[in-house]
């Protein structure tokens, strides 16, 4: 019996951490909770919010039961760490944030087996511990790696793979770099087309004959080897602002989607040769979302944005890039879904609605408004533990969902 205590406690108390607590849950938007509420009477119950987080659009990053997130006052950013009942249980200044232009914290944090991992909008990437808070290591794009800033300030959500830190510099040397996660070196350098960053939060494919990473930069999407920063294609991918926010979106297999709200609408990628080379499968211009990102459900995949006419959300062929539907009862904006088949559309006004993922129609089941908070609706919302967190500006929300 002693025995298999002992077993049954170091098994509790050895339990790895998370290896990776990142954007949009694992970058492709989808929680994979279930049993959540199929639809809203009214506004789901408000169990707290916090007013108080300065400027900022990042979002929640969620481990082990506690909420960080940063937010922006004056010109420093900070981190804001909470228990899951709304207490504030630590404030933890980094260092100088954006305040040029839609001004506060940008890229949401990474959390890798006991680390925080900030990208700030002046470019720098802080390294802290995730109990003490200390801050282990600072790197900057611009004075380490002769990057530089664009237009709104850069934004990223850090990429680890292994022992690096992937960050989209944007430098002519240096345009794309792999840090060694505990101390900031430099692993490998690659020039990549020598674009500027564009805003997009890379992403890791494994399970091609060479894993990569893909990411969008001002003119190019490029897959690039992750064990050393070879550029193993590119697909020239330029519109006319250079602002690629979304991160792409892989089906698994070997297709990769593409999409910005600006004149070169979406494309859908396919990888060929193991991921050594792509060729373009369909593209179309008039789907374009901005920065709400997408999420793909079976053999569809959900978004809003614009296209010649207006702006609508769609549901579009993964396979054909044919508008299933499009539909403005809502105003575009962020969509996630959860385990179950629901969308979570966070618009641009502040409605948040719940929607049931099919390609017949924009099935609008319930919604309400987030009134509390601040400047733009754009944060992307987060599932966790049957709770809905939604970050507008200064005030940080969590909705019981389940």
């Amino acid at each position: 019996m002693k025995k298999l205590f002992l077993i049954a406690f170091f098994a509790a108390v050895f339990i790895p951490l998370n290896a990776q607590i990142q954007w949009r849950n694992d970058r492709t938007g989808i929680y994979p909770e279930k049993g959540l509420l199929k639809k809203w009477e009214k506004a789901p119950e408000l169990l707290w919010h916090f007013d108080g987080l300065g400027e900022g659009h990042s979002s929640a990053a969620i481990d082990a039961n506690k909420i960080y997130i940063t937010g922006m006052t004056g010109d420093i950013g900070y981190l804001y760490v909470f228990d899951l009942n709304g207490k504030l249980l630590h404030k933890k200044k980094y260092g100088k944030e954006w305040n040029t232009s839609y001004n506060g914290s940008r890229g949401t944090i990474t959390i890798n087996y006991g680390k925080l991992y900030i990208y700030s909008g002046v470019g720098d990437l802080i390294c802290m511990n995730q109990n003490t808070f200390d801050i282990l290591w600072r790197k900057n794009i611009t004075t380490d790696f002769g990057g530089k800033n664009i237009r709104w300030g850069v934004n990223e959500s850090p990429l680890i793979i292994d022992e690096k830190v992937i960050l989209s510099v944007g430098g002519k040397e240096h345009n794309i770099v792999a840090l060694n996660k505990n101390n900031g070196s430099l692993i490998w350098s690659s020039a990549g087309k020598g674009d500027l960053s564009s805003y997009c939060s890379p992403l890791y494919i494994a399970n091609q004959q060479v894993p990569q990473i893909v990411t969008t930069m001002a003119s190019h999407i490029v897959g690039i080897e992750a064990a050393t920063g070879k550029v193993l294609w590119a697909h020239h991918y330029k519109n006319n602002r250079e602002i690629h926010p979304n991160t792409p979106v892989y089906d698994g297999k070997d297709m990769v989607l593409i999409t910005n709200g600006y004149d070169k609408g979406s494309v859908m990628l396919r990888l060929v040769n193991g991921g050594r080379s792509v060729e373009k499968v369909w593209k179309n211009d008039d789907i374009k979302s901005k920065h709400g990102g997408i999420v793909k459900i079976g053999n569809y995949a959900y978004m809003g944005g614009d296209d010649r006419t207006g702006r609508y959300w769609h549901c579009v062929d993964w396979n054909t890039g044919e508008v299933k539907w499009k539909d403005n009862s809502i105003s575009v904006g962020v969509v996630i879904a959860d385990g179950d088949g629901m969308l979570y559309c966070y618009s641009e006004r502040g409605e948040m609605a719940l929607v049931k993922a099919t390609s017949e129609k924009f099935d609008l089941v319930s919604k309400f408004m987030i009134t509390l908070g601040t400047d733009q609706h754009w944060a992307h919302p987060v599932i966790y533990k049957g709770v809905l967190y939604v970050r507008h500006g200064d005030t940080l929300m969590a909705y019981k969902i389940k």
